[in-house]
């Protein structure tokens, strides 16, 4: 019995991994960072549809705009020693994306999807990506309603028709729609700001139940969320199941979340940005040579999302 059972395990691992999403998302280019110390993965939240009906995109409120684009870029840093972090790169930071001149770092996904947005984010940081991982609107809430849910408590009520349905001021268990609404919400005096702080905190909290006893010892939502997973998850071609389990792992318990120090916002044109300033080299100085980063460069309050 003992025997079937890991052979089941070992079939079901290459089985899930055979059905993952895969592109080529990491690929060389004269210039590319080196290896750095750690684990480095970049992972993208676009607004893609293409896998929702007409009524799920009723349903969560995401509008029927084609292509994808992206508002989420999130650094997983997971240092050779010590806590992994959650870092949240603003759609507004200013840099230079190649071969397209200077823009907001979002519009590289836009003109280029997964290969050039990770080349500017190496570029940008000089941090050599070593995994990535993409998901959209449908396979979001799908993880969610796998896991039964996410407890959250938010320190104000949030009603912002254009993200999805109202949600009062205190804790609960969000499903999938309601996640999807917390996430998604940037109206805020300093919007896209505390929507990447919810972003973050909600991740960590998403991935604290995924590996908690309730769903690990549970296999109807464990083999649920992993099928979730599979198929929400778009990942690097290099990348496989047994990676995405250690990324879990690596961020199960009080990962530091923070966002990429940057300067004040200005105005190129009509559009308001955030440019790169010596903190923001400072910062990343710190990734590249796998140190901890001081907390004066650590910007981690904020949000919605208050502590249970």
């Amino acid at each position: 019995m003992l025997l079937i059972m890991v052979l089941a395990s070992i079939g079901a691992m290459f089985y899930y991994d055979s059905q993952l999403h895969r592109v080529d998302a990491l690929v060389s280019y004269p210039g590319r960072p080196g290896d750095t110390p750690g684990t480095n993965w970049l992972i993208v939240g676009t607004d893609s549809r293409a896998d929702l009906s007409k009524d799920q995109r009723t349903d969560l409120s995401t509008g029927d705009a084609d292509g994808a684009r992206t508002d989420t870029i999130m650094l997983v840093h997971i240092p050779p020693s010590g806590r992994a972090m959650i870092i949240s790169l603003p759609r507004d930071l200013y840099v230079p994306i190649p071969a397209q001149g200077e823009g907001k770092i979002n519009g590289a996904f836009n003109f280029g999807g997964p290969q050039l947005l990770v080349r500017t984010v190496e570029q940008l940081s000089g941090v050599r990506i070593d995994h990535y991982a993409e998901i959209g609107f449908g396979g979001f809430d799908t993880l969610v309603d796998a896991v039964g849910g996410v407890d959250i408590c938010l320190d104000q009520a949030i009603n912002d028709p254009k993200a999805g349905p109202p949600l009062k001021k205190g804790c609960h268990r969000l499903n999938g729609k309601q996640a999807l609404t917390l996430v998604r919400t940037r109206d805020f005096p300093q919007a896209d700001l505390i929507r990447v702080v919810n972003q973050r905190k909600f991740l960590s909290a998403l991935v604290s139940r995924a590996t908690s006893p309730a769903v690990l010892l549970n296999p109807f939502r464990l083999f649920g969320f992993v099928g979730g997973a599979v198929d929400a998850l778009t990942v690097d071609s290099g990348d496989h199941i047994w990676n995405l389990a250690m990324l879990a792992w690596a961020l199960r318990d009080d990962p530091i979340t923070t966002t990429t120090p940057t300067g004040d916002a200005t105005f190129v044109g009509e559009e308001s940005v955030l440019p790169p300033d010596a903190d923001t080299t400072r910062f990343f100085e710190y990734l590249k040579a796998g140190k901890p980063v001081p907390d004066d460069l650590l910007h981690s309050t904020g949000g919605v999302i208050g502590a249970r």
